[in-house]
């Protein structure tokens, strides 16, 4: 079964995916920053009981696992994945995971809290995502009575979660606009309506890739449409922005245009080394080029899936065994020429 990242969603090919993630706390326990691990450990084992059979409602498979039984290297390819963030996969106290087979639907049990529950797709649907994740967590309400306030909604560890307990986040590819002098201004004015953008694999300049991510900023004085609507509203404004400026490049200089993209191709083709920043820069191009029907490839091809494999830890799993910078390098170029499609 393919996992998510896998997917192109053919409508809105400039739009990587979409998340919405809820965080939650059992009443019955303390914040798991206070919380001791023989607590820590109890309540653990009584979630994973009382989640067991989570696949009955919406068909799917989960394996569950816990974080400690992982090596280092599986949970930073996780991390990689974005199944959960860096601060999690470097977790030291007992912490629970659940994840489905296709790494969409993913629920960390005694992270930074009790319950946070994430759902991921390629493409924007941040609607439907919801929607499954509503349901899934009135499932799991039903089991686990939350810490509630009438005032303040959800109580969770972060004061910035408190509130609806909900972010939703839109992955876009903005090549074209984020090289603009505007862009940085633009990102500003995002901020006045209660949106962040950040790059996805750095800052500014550094951001190699050009993925960025769009999310709120508040999830307290916001009902859980509203969140949903302006991180919508956002994503679609600065897809249509990046559009904009691509018909111009592609009107008036199509060749050149047309010449970068083949070129990265042909590097990432033949090359028998390949860094990661220029991994990212090139893939990035290819993604541009297919999208605006310069480059054609047989089948279709996710190249975001290949921008996850050539990261270290998913390349490390990749390549079963440890590796050096330099052999790194190596790697990441066969793995591209292995992965990348031919050309029509």
């Amino acid at each position: 079964m393919l996992k998510w990242f896998e997917c192109v969603d053919p409508k809105r090919p400039g739009i990587i995916s979409s998340r919405v993630r809820l965080v939650r706390n059992w009443n019955q326990y303390a914040f798991p920053s206070r919380l001791p691990q023989k607590e820590s450990l109890e309540m653990l084992r009584r979630l994973e009981l009382g989640l067991q059979n989570l696949g009955s409602l919406d068909g799917k498979h989960y394996d569950y696992w816990y974080l400690g039984d992982l090596s280092d290297l599986d949970r930073k390819a996780l991390g990689e994945r974005r199944v959960f963030n860096s601060t999690i996969a470097s977790k030291k106290t007992p912490t629970g995971l659940i994840l489905s087979e296709q790494e969409d639907t993913g629920i960390v049990l005694n992270g930074t809290d009790h319950i946070r529950l994430q759902m991921i797709s390629p493409g924007l649907h941040l609607g439907e995502l919801w929607e499954r994740c509503d349901q899934m967590d009135d499932y799991i309400n039903a089991r686990f009575p939350y810490a509630y306030d009438k005032k303040y909604g959800y109580l969770t560890s972060f004061p910035t979660n408190v509130g609806t307990g909900l972010r939703a986040s839109v992955v876009l590819h903005l090549p074209t606009l984020s090289l603009g002098k505007k862009f940085n201004g633009l990102v500003t004015e995002m901020g006045r309506f209660g949106a962040v953008v950040r790059g996805v694999y750095g800052e500014g300049s550094e951001n190699y890739g050009a993925l960025y991510e769009v999310a709120n900023q508040k999830t307290l004085g916001l009902t859980e449409k509203e969140i949903l609507d302006l991180v919508n509203r956002v994503a679609l404004q600065l897809l249509a922005q990046e559009r904009q400026v691509r018909k111009i490049t592609l009107e008036k200089r199509r060749l050149e245009y047309a010449d970068e993209v083949y070129k990265s191709y042909g590097v990432l083709k033949y090359a028998r080394r390949m860094s990661a920043k220029d991994a990212m820069i090139f893939l990035s191009r290819i993604m541009s080029g297919i999208v605006d029907g310069v480059l054609e490839t047989e089948g279709n091809c996710a190249i975001y899936r290949v921008m996850l494999g050539i990261q270290p830890a998913n390349l490390q799993k990749i390549s079963e065994r440890p590796l050096e910078k330099e052999e790194l390098d190596e790697a990441r170029a066969a793995y591209i020429r292995r992965e990348l499609p031919e050309l029509k």
